[in-house]
């Protein structure tokens, strides 16, 4: 089942067609209108006139998220303020928050947007969507309330948190749809577990995404809340959820590359890299018309599968994000990503685990330990069994990662819970 068959079925050289038509008209728009991506590209001895098509783009400048910063609040904006009609923005914890605004237009295609990704999970009409992404200033609420309401579903504006609520409305209301970051729900799956409560929901899909997670918590969400998960990716610079989405086949996730052109480049220089190769995701906007944005990068480490899909998309797919190239961990000269311990954890631990990982320096030297919370059965058992279990974990984090981690077994409900995005890193070293 598809929302817009015509482009999410469009041939190479349509797409292409499409994208050198709609990047040339935002580039001459952008040029004119925004003075920052004007000086970037006489900097650049560039010109509108010199993009001639989507092959063309390796040749215009970077944007990064300091830019954002740097033009704050509404410097980057290509419209007149009277023309903005929504502005979201991110938390700013680590420095001036970075702001993005929206026209009618805007928020009209990031329902659409939304609406092909919901299609690509089986939601219709006949559903009843239950929004757990936080509202407000953060895109995830309000990205997949009206998306959910384009395609007919009724939509529970619940927010995030408020478990208890939560799992009342969920029950009460027959939710089928579950929209939330997948460590809440894991969250959610081991509370229902906890209170008995899986044969009173209904159930059948969740959309989970704002965070990287891996096929273990996948696995985990789907046989405790007996539910089908998809993961959706979005952020807030470009458009929020909806820049990309799993199908049926859970092969990667589409992008709906007819309004973000992606790339694939070499993070360290640059450098375009082919389709199939890892490296950092970079997007160009072509349709936005408040805030479009050129050749942006996201520090989001992933890979491009181009191809028709067994779905019969053919747009181009993006394989699940690994990690940040700014939030991978550097340990003794090993890159550590906090998904590839939650991955090792849940090789050998048979539930999605709550953990935490602590990096530390000590007399010149980096050590990482992993904190492990135990189940109340395990916690029951022998102090023999604990330590096999400890060992196991430990054995198989070194031989994902080539690195010895010092593993800490605590009790039950000793580490902290999220109701959003799980912050899993506590990194010393730099305190």
């Amino acid at each position: 089942m598809y929302w817009n068959e015509n482009i999410e079925c469009a041939d190479r050289a349509e797409m292409q067609r499409v994208q050198s038509e709609r990047l040339s008209n935002m580039l001459k728009r952008v040029y004119e209108n925004v003075p920052f991506y004007r000086e970037k590209l006489k900097e650049a001895g560039i010109t509108p006139d010199d993009i001639k098509s989507v092959n063309d783009l390796h040749k215009l400048p970077f944007t990064i998220k300091q830019d954002l910063r740097d033009n704050y609040p509404f410097g980057l904006f290509a419209v007149p303020q009277n023309k903005v009609v929504r502005l979201h923005a991110s938390s700013g914890t680590t420095g001036k928050p970075t702001v993005v605004g929206y026209t009618q237009n805007d928020l009209e295609m990031w329902s659409e947007c939304f609406a092909r990704c919901a299609t690509m999970a089986g939601v219709s009409n006949h559903d009843i969507a239950q929004v757990a992404y936080g509202y407000g200033l953060f895109t995830g609420g309000l990205g997949a309330h009206y998306g959910f309401e384009r395609v007919g579903a009724s939509v529970i504006p619940i927010s995030g948190g408020n478990t208890k609520k939560q799992l009342q409305l969920m029950e009460d209301f027959g939710s089928t749809v579950i929209a939330c970051t997948p460590s809440y729900a894991s969250f959610l799956a081991e509370t229902v577990t906890a209170q008995g409560i899986k044969d009173k929901l209904k159930l059948k899909i969740g959309v989970f995404g704002a965070e990287p997670w891996t096929n273990e918590m996948r696995s985990y969400i789907e046989n405790t809340l007996d539910i089908k998960a998809y993961n959706i990716y979005g952020l807030s610079e470009i458009i929020g959820p909806a820049v990309s989405m799993e199908c049926e086949c859970q092969d990667g996730s589409h992008i709906q590359e007819d309004h973000f052109i992606p790339e694939i480049i070499n993070p360290e220089t640059g450098e375009v890299l082919p389709y199939g190769e890892v490296g950092e995701l970079v997007f160009t906007t072509v349709t936005k018309e408040a805030m479009p944005l050129i050749r942006y990068r996201t520090r989001d480490l992933t890979k491009l599968i181009v191809g028709k899909c067994k779905c019969g998309r053919t747009t181009v797919r993006m394989a699940p994000v690994m990690g940040r190239s700014d939030d991978m961990l550097i340990i003794r000269g090993v890159n550590v990503f906090p998904s590839q311990i939650e991955s090792a954890l849940m090789e050998v631990y048979e539930k999605s685990p709550n953990y935490q990982l602590i990096v530390n320096r000590n007399n010149n030297l980096d050590t990482l330990e992993v904190k492990v919370e135990l189940t109340d059965e395990h916690w029951n058992s022998e102090v023999k069994e604990i330590e096999m279990l400890k060992k196991r974990i430990s054995d198989n984090i070194t031989s994902l990662i080539g690195l010895h981690a010092s593993i800490k077994m605590v009790e039950p409900n000793s580490l902290p819970r999220s109701e959003g995005k799980a912050q899993r890193v506590i990194d010393n070293r730099n305190i």
